[in-house]
């Protein structure tokens, strides 16, 4: 039946679809990535980004830039092409024709920036980004090297495309674990000084960056382990099953007991820098794992998760704080119950008049709430009781025992205890039967209502427990800072939080996790991203949304749920003919099937 299915793929495919594949489509794909390296120059990402080398003297994260729109077009385009079967020749040609396009913006580019003043317009678009553009070699000679590199990575991508599935995947790590490491390279370096020395890190690393000979190591190993890997998994997986109960639970036990050793002394290895950027990325996880309730599992788009956030920072100052505006002074952990119930409580009063409405008009609404709790924390209204403008002060640090929570090495711990609390509470929410109400209910509410749930109380329940987490976490930050003002509750703690939970992956705790790090950590780690991180969540959205509709670690319900969506909304198929069935060169009017499938 595999065999079957495959030669029904293979020989046909909707007509839109196959229009894709021709040299024309390729063209337009080339412009594109052309215009989009074009952007990411013009608005000074490619400048900007230059100043870190990733392998010293030989590739920046600015020339990474301007090369990533062809490659990922060019592999785009080129796994389109071998779906249908069509010729290597003809997957090379369109890896060099989208190259050769690509670089077309980008030499009217250089042309502009040296022959007119521009820069009145686009300021970023000065002489120094024409150097960058021509590597140094003016313009006719860097033109031509723009171009011919770029034709090369075009080449190389489709080639990666064209490899066997097991090189593929194995080559495709190795590039991202080689730049990976080169790209925080001055993080390993301030992390495993002190374990080994300057000197023997010098031997891989030079002025901040992998040297050339760390880079090729590192690819080469990565490739032979993930090799290795792919051979044995099969092998290592039957071992494991053919181990028994017993003593499977004994090493998830190890497994388990190894990672808490590594988190209990982890912000000790990393330092008082690393140990404040886990913090962070702590507190969007937790707050990631309350939105997931409402827009993972329930369905219910909530733009202003911000408000629960603000009230349980706000709650946890007042009641907290030793100024002129504290009330009570009580202790941070008896506070802490405090403050997750008042969120709570606004969470289910901003839920009643919305429960009626659905999709767009939600996301409107509860983007008003959002919006109405920041300008009360600035009115002059609520300023005898929370500050205005001028924000509440002297927040006490939290202790316990004598032991007191005052830097961000120890405010790990507190972090660390509250997503461990948050993950139990949420996993086992997911697998409850109020969570499959709340999927049933996310599929669609009229079904849902139609099989006896009660939607009108689980959205209360969803909004209500979604509010809890995001209580937690402003009690934290408020106490971590030790003072809070209007301004850090804004709409964009908000898109941060939503955006974490679309890219990681609708639903998935995992991915809730893998966002919080790639979206909250990487700007922290890499200073340079600071400054452009909203374009780089709109960037990642989009790519998402095209590559990876699910997420990057999608949860296998809402997996299973866009593939099939996908597939009823793929349209009639069109059979091809056998002479369109073409495969490395080879045609196969039998069966159509690649020989390496």
């Amino acid at each position: 039946m595999t065999e079957i299915a495959q030669v029904k793929s293979s020989q046909s495919a909707p007509l839109d679809e196959r229009d894709k594949t021709t040299t024309g489509y390729a063209a337009r794909m080339g412009l594109l990535a052309g215009i989009l390296a074009g952007y990411v120059a013009a608005v000074g990402m490619v400048e900007t980004f230059s100043g870190r080398e990733v392998i010293a003297g030989i590739l920046t994260l600015g020339e990474i830039l301007l090369i990533l729109p062809t490659f990922g077009i060019a592999y785009f385009v080129a796994r389109k092409a071998k779906k249908y079967n069509m010729s290597r020749a003809t997957i090379l040609g369109y890896g060099a024709l989208i190259g050769f396009i690509s670089a077309i913006p980008l030499i009217l580019l250089i042309l502009l920036a040296e022959n007119t003043n521009i820069r009145v317009m686009f300021v970023n678009i000065s002489p120094n980004l024409a150097e960058i553009l021509t590597f140094g070699q003016g313009t006719v000679g860097g033109s031509l090297l723009l171009t011919a590199v770029l034709i090369i990575i075009g080449l190389l991508s489709v080639t990666l495309i064209l490899l066997p599935q097991h090189w593929r995947r194995s080559v495709q790590q190795a590039l991202i674990w080689t730049l990976g490491i080169g790209m925080f390279s001055e993080l390993i370096i301030l992390v495993f000084r002190p374990l080994f020395g300057s000197g023997f890190l010098r031997l891989f690393f030079q002025q901040g960056a992998l040297t050339i000979i760390a880079a090729i190591l590192i690819f080469i190993l990565v490739i032979a382990i993930s090799l290795l890997w792919q051979a044995r998994k099969a092998g290592i997986r039957i071992r494991y099953q053919n181990l028994g109960q017993p003593k499977q639970k004994n090493i998830r036990r190890a497994s388990l007991g190894i990672a808490g050793i590594v988190l209990l002394f982890l912000p000790w290895i990393l330092g008082t820098y690393l140990s404040e950027v886990i913090d962070n990325v702590g507190l969007y996880i937790l707050m990631g794992l309350g939105l997931n309730v409402a827009v993972g599992l329930a369905g219910l788009l909530d733009l202003g998760y911000v408000t629960n956030f603000a009230v349980g920072a706000y709650i946890a100052g007042v009641l907290t704080s030793t100024g002129a505006l504290g009330r009570a002074e009580l202790g941070f952990w008896i506070v802490v119950p405090i403050a997750i119930l008042a969120a709570m409580f606004t969470g289910f009063m901003l839920a009643l008049p919305v429960l009626r409405m659905r999709g767009d008009y939600l996301a409107i609404a509860t983007l008003g709430f959002g919006e109405i709790i920041r300008i009360l924390a600035l009115s002059d209204w609520l300023s005898p009781f929370i500050g205005g403008p001028q924000g509440i002060l002297d927040i006490p640090k939290p202790s316990l025992f004598g032991f007191v929570f005052a830097g961000p090495q120890e405010f790990y711990y507190i972090i660390l205890a509250a997503c461990l609390v948050a993950l139990f509470v949420f996993i086992r929410l997911n697998t409850s039967r109020t969570g499959r109400q709340w999927m049933a209910l996310r599929e669609d509410e009229d079904v849902a209502a139609a099989m006896g749930i009660d939607t009108t109380v689980s959205k209360l329940l969803a909004f209500t427990i979604s509010a809890a987490s995001g209580g937690l976490a402003g009690a934290i930050f408020a106490a971590k800072l030790g003072t809070i003002f209007p301004q850090s509750f804004s709409l964009l703690v908000s898109i941060n939080v939503l955006s974490i939970i679309i890219i990681g992956g609708i639903g998935s705790i995992p991915g809730i996790i893998l966002g919080s790090f790639l979206l909250i950590g990487t700007p922290e780690l890499l200073r340079e991203f600071a400054e452009y991180r909203l374009l780089l969540y709109g960037a990642l959205l989009i790519v998402t949304m095209l590559l990876r509709p699910a997420g990057l670690w999608p949860s296998a319900v809402r997996k299973r749920e866009i593939e099939s969506a996908m597939d009823e909304g793929s349209g009639p198929e069109v059979t091809i003919p056998h002479s369109e069935v073409v495969s490395h060169g080879q045609e196969f009017p039998s069966t159509g099937i690649d020989p390496e499938t």
